[in-house]
């Protein structure tokens, strides 16, 4: 089995470990340096504005001497790590922290030209070739008598300021170890919480594909993996109950047709051989016809069974109708085998009209199928009870009969196609076993109920419900 899934998980993550360290080696890196050029900056400008008002104003309106203030500004380049200059307005060097002769030398700064700052009070350069790498240079303004004297410069490297950058970025390296790891773990309980159960659901998806439907799905979590765990489970005995089912329908299927071929064929070529004398003829003949309509038969309610299903769509005729006339005029075609069985038909309705909302022509065959179920289970001289009552805006027809009753195991089956509670077919000639299953067909396709109640030895009796007719008629 291929583990595609995973590998582009895995990819993923590789992809977002290699592009956070990309970005945070760039971006990042880019982001801090200068975040820290602009603080350091503002820093140095503070001192030199100090230095300028304190210091440099003092020496220009003769309240310092030269040597006293250069002793300034050497403690507090010093202290600060930087090179600080008081200049000119033309660029003459008047004292230099670390330089004390740089004034008696009459040193300049070749080129220099204030409005190179610009509209900031910070540049980066080497400072008109001052120094070997780039420097950050701020400047204040020194002024006596609303003058402007000169300048105070304070330098410091570049470098240093990136050995701070550095450190602040060793620090986010640091963290982004740290969610790469937890991204790592995140991985791993993906790979023991997802990843494993989809393997497990894919492999036994594998085995249902081949045919094998007995595989379980071990996955017992309370979320979508578990359902889908229970749904693809649900539906692999689904798939192997219809797969024994369509093994069953072949069989029964192949049973009920042989039975009266094979009749008709032998009678057939019993007439034709002359195995059968011409005055014996009629009597197979009409056994011939009997085998022949129980085939129509057959036919005709495989018909009509594949017309309900889950899988098709019952069109129902719906209208109004007295359902007690339909029960009197069903009974009365069973009039001739009742009495060649000695069986009556007691009807107890409710009422004499009763009327509810469904296909009429559909209802008639259940109550015709339920009939005929009860005559054929009923024993001689016994008595059958079709009973209406009214309940809750609901009709509840009953068919009840005194026969043979039902094994409680056997309940469930009668609703199966082709299932005869006589496993040896032989005493139930007329029946196909798909009596009761168009009965449930119909019923569920009005949306209403069929329910059986039956004791072995004493009777059976079917419930079915029908919605009552809002509009009565008269």
């Amino acid at each position: 089995m291929k583990k595609t899934l995973y590998l582009k998980f895995l990819t993923g993550y590789l992809i977002f470990g290699i592009l956070g360290f990309i970005l945070v080696s760039t971006l990042t890196y880019r982001g801090l340096k200068d975040q820290v050029q602009r603080k350091e900056a503002h820093d140095l400008y503070t001192e030199s504005t100090e230095i300028a008002s304190n210091y440099a104003s003092n020496y220009y309106n003769g309240y310092m001497k030269l040597p006293e203030l250069h002793n300034h500004i050497e403690t507090l380049s010093n202290y600060m790590n930087t090179r600080i200059r008081v200049v000119g307005t033309t660029g003459r060097i008047i004292i230099d922290s670390q330089d004390s002769q740089a004034l008696a030398r009459e040193m300049e700064i070749e080129g220099f030209d204030i409005s190179d700052f610009g509209n900031r009070y910070y540049m980066v350069n080497n400072f008109y070739n001052n120094f070997q790498g780039d420097y950050l240079t701020v400047f204040a303004t020194v002024t006596s008598s609303y003058k402007v004297r000169g300048y105070v410069l304070i330098h410091k490297p570049v470098s240093d300021i990136s050995a701070s950058s550095t450190q602040l970025l060793n620090v986010v390296y640091l963290t982004s170890l740290l969610i790469f790891l937890l991204a790592f773990i995140i991985l791993l309980m993906f790979t023991l919480l997802v990843y494993r159960p989809l393997r497990k659901i894919t492999s036994v998806a594998a085995a249902y594909l081949n045919g094998d439907f007995s595989r379980k799905i071990d996955i017992h979590s309370q979320d979508e993996l578990g359902y889908l765990a229970e749904a693809f489970d649900y539906m692999a005995n689904e798939l192997n109950t219809l797969e024994d089912d369509q093994r069953k329908f072949v069989s029964n299927v192949s049973h009920d047709f042989r039975s009266p071929l094979t009749s008709i064929k032998g009678y057939v070529e019993a007439i034709l051989d002359g195995t059968i004398p011409h005055e014996m003829q009629d009597k197979y003949l009409n056994i011939i016809l009997f085998e022949t309509e129980r085939l129509n038969k057959l036919t005709s309610s495989l018909l009509e069974l594949n017309k309900y299903g889950s899988h098709g769509k019952t069109i129902l005729y719906i209208s109004n109708f007295d359902i007690n006339y339909i029960i009197r005029m069903t009974a009365l075609t069973f009039e001739g085998l009742c009495k060649e069985k000695h069986i009556s038909i007691e009807l107890i309705l409710s009422g004499q009209k009763l009327y509810v909302t469904a296909d009429l022509a559909k209802i008639q065959q259940v109550i015709y199928n339920l009939t005929d179920n009860a005559i054929k289970f009923s024993y001689p001289d016994s008595s059958i009870t079709i009973e209406t009552t009214e309940k809750n805006e609901k009709v509840f027809v009953s068919v009840k009969d005194s026969g043979s009753g039902i094994q409680k195991e056997n309940l469930k089956k009668i609703w199966e196609r082709f299932y005869k509670t006589d496993v040896s077919r032989g005493k139930d000639k007329r029946g196909t076993g798909l009596g009761l299953s168009i009965v449930r067909e119909i019923i569920q396709a009005h949306n209403e109920n069929i329910n059986v109640i039956s004791t072995e030895g004493v009777g059976t009796e079917f419930i079915f419900t029908l919605s009552l007719a809002k509009d009565r008629q008269e």
